[in-house]
C-alpha cells in the first residue's frame, strides 16, 4: 500500500489564497462576477415587458464589458508595476 499523506493537500480555500497572492485582480474579478450574477438574478424578475431573450442578451453584453474592463485594469496594473516602478 502506498502512503497518500506524502503529497501536499490543497483545499479550495488554500488554492484561492494562493491564486489571490499571485494575481491580485483575481479576487476582484470573482467579486465583480458575483455582483453581476446577483444583480442579473434580482433584475430578472423586474424586467417588465422586455422579453427574456432580449434581457439575457443585454446581461451578456454587460458581463462581457465587465470582463474586458477587468482585463484592462489587470493589464494596466501589470504594466505600471513592470515599467514604471520596475520591481526587481
Amino acid at each position: 500500500m502506498s502512503d497518500k499523506t506524502s503529497y501536499r493537500y490543497d483545499d479550495n480555500s488554500n488554492k484561492l489564497l494562493k491564486k489571490s497572492q499571485e494575481a491580485p485582480m483575481f479576487p476582484i474579478a470573482i467579486g465583480v462576477l458575483s455582483m453581476a450574477v446577483a444583480y442579473g438574478a434580482y433584475m430578472f424578475k423586474n424586467k417588465g415587458k422586455m422579453s427574456t431573450s432580449v434581457y439575457l442578451m443585454h446581461l451578456r453584453v454587460g458581463a462581457q464589458g465587465a470582463a474586458v474592463g477587468a482585463l484592462t485594469c489587470g493589464l494596466a496594473y501589470t504594466m505600471v508595476k513592470q515599467y514604471i516602478f520596475k520591481e526587481e
